[in-house]
């Protein structure tokens, strides 16, 4: 059962209890390249804050200061927890006022690897929210852990400098100016370090606001053993992996190809911008190297499990009471420069319905794209499973967050077992901002 401390505390009694981990939100100014400085809001004055490593099933506290001029506020993305302690204002947790401090305490779970953001409203300020460089690393640590690699690095991909453009119909988007991994333009900065006969893991999030990337590793294959930190039924080795804003993606990497290597975004014009991060073995040097892939490859269904189609309770789905539930997203035009209105079953949030679940019943989301953008949904304090993508069947892959395209249909399944508010939304932030969430309540 998760343990809940009062959501907002004063700085004596955080002190007294003596939290876990401490986090400081505070302006920052980080240095992309060199002498190429960007003003941000941060944790702990760095980019990506700290890495918060917490043990499956023990209880933490992490006490948050907030030195910020806004009220803020942190998601933990991907842990089972209370509406109270979440991280989303929408469900009941409390902001963190300017110039206060906020303690969460909960009992981490599921292990795997899952993050912290902010999860505040932006609108045009593109340096508030998501836009920002408040993103960290968190890792719940399994009971057992076998750990058959030799290294792990955790990679976070942020796109800087964000301005909204007009599109061909008149609606706005975010473009961006600079791309980094972990904080960092491409050469600038550490790499990787590894040796010959190492099996690597990479842990790699991305931050972005609104973009989606592609990242590729030159001279090796990434083995896909997790997607949203939970393990897949049939890893895969792959070119490159396909991560939207909040997607998490695991791989290991036989480092059987000595050199100097890039790890990048495949896309050209954005490795440009910055992202990529050097991959040096012991004992090599020289200029890296990027091999251009030619074409964009990734299926979530690559990594699904064999066999005929059942839940993930291991029953036959014409079995089991699964009660559905249809969600239409489409964008209402507001005007030229003005970003989209969007809407869930022709409602924008707040004006949104709050649909009630019973505790213990299973429920399938059927996603209906109609709109002309790409979105990324994540379903707050659930894991879900992918049931059916673009008219494919397919089970076993677990998520929290999954890219639905443009004009598409998904379908996920998930058992309400978390009483309470639960909140669901696009992680893009101006879709976000612009009315596209909604919330169940599980009772």
């Amino acid at each position: 059962m998760t343990a809940i401390a009062s959501a907002l505390e004063t700085v004596p009694a955080m002190a007294e209890a003596g939290p876990d981990h401490t986090l400081t939100i505070a302006p920052y100014s980080l240095e992309i390249s060199a002498r190429r400085f960007i003003k941000t809001i941060a944790y702990n004055g760095q980019v990506p804050g700290p890495l918060l490593r917490l043990r499956e099933g023990v209880p933490v506290t992490i006490g948050v200061t907030n030195r910020s001029s806004d009220d803020e506020i942190v998601h933990w993305h991907g842990l089972f927890l209370p509406p109270e302690v979440d991280g989303a204002m929408e469900e009941g947790t409390p902001h963190i006022p300017a110039g206060s401090s906020a303690s969460y305490t909960f009992t981490p779970t599921p292990p795997g690897f899952r993050w912290y953001h902010t999860h505040t409203f932006a609108g045009r300020d593109l340096k508030k929210g998501l836009y920002s460089g408040q993103h960290g690393f968190l890792m719940v640590e399994p009971r057992e852990n076998p750990a058959r690699y030799d290294q792990e690095f955790f990679l976070a991909l942020h796109d800087w400098g964000a301005s909204m453009v007009g599109s061909d119909d008149g609606s706005m988007s975010a473009v961006y100016d600079s791309s980094t991994i972990n904080g960092k333009t491409l050469g600038f900065g550490e790499p990787l370090r590894v040796k010959q006969g190492q099996r690597v893991l990479l842990h790699i999030v991305n931050t972005s606001a609104t973009d989606v990337h592609w990242l590729a590793l030159a001279g090796h294959q990434l083995r896909v053993v997790a997607l949203d930190g939970n393990p897949v039924p049939a890893p895969k080795a792959v070119s490159m992996v396909r991560l939207s804003p909040a997607e998490r993606v695991t791989a290991e990497v036989e480092m059987n190809h000595p050199g100097v290597w890039v790890l990048g975004e495949v896309r050209k014009h954005v490795m440009a911008a910055g992202m990529g991060i050097v991959v040096e073995y012991a004992d090599r040097s020289g200029k890296p190297v990027w091999q251009q892939p030619q074409t964009l490859e990734w299926d979530y269904l690559w990594f699904s499990a064999p066999g005929p189609i059942e839940s993930a309770r291991g029953e036959p789905s014409a079995e089991i009471n699964v009660t559905v539930i249809p969600l239409v997203f489409q964008s209402k035009f507001v005007g030229h420069g003005a970003m989209d209105r969007w809407l869930i079953n022709g409602r924008s949030f707040p004006d949104t319905e709050t649909v009630a679940l019973k505790q213990g019943q299973r429920y399938r989301l059927v996603l209906k794209n109609k709109s002309m953008d790409d979105h990324p949904v994540h379903l707050h304090r659930q894991t879900f499973e992918l049931r059916r993508l673009a008219g494919r069947e397919t089970q076993g892959i677990l998520k929290d967050t999954l890219l639905v395209s443009a004009g598409t249909e998904a379908e996920v399944e998930f058992t309400a077992n978390r009483p309470g508010l639960t909140l669901f939304h696009c992680h893009q932030q101006d879709h976000m901002d612009m009315g596209f969430m909604m919330l169940f309540l599980c009772s």
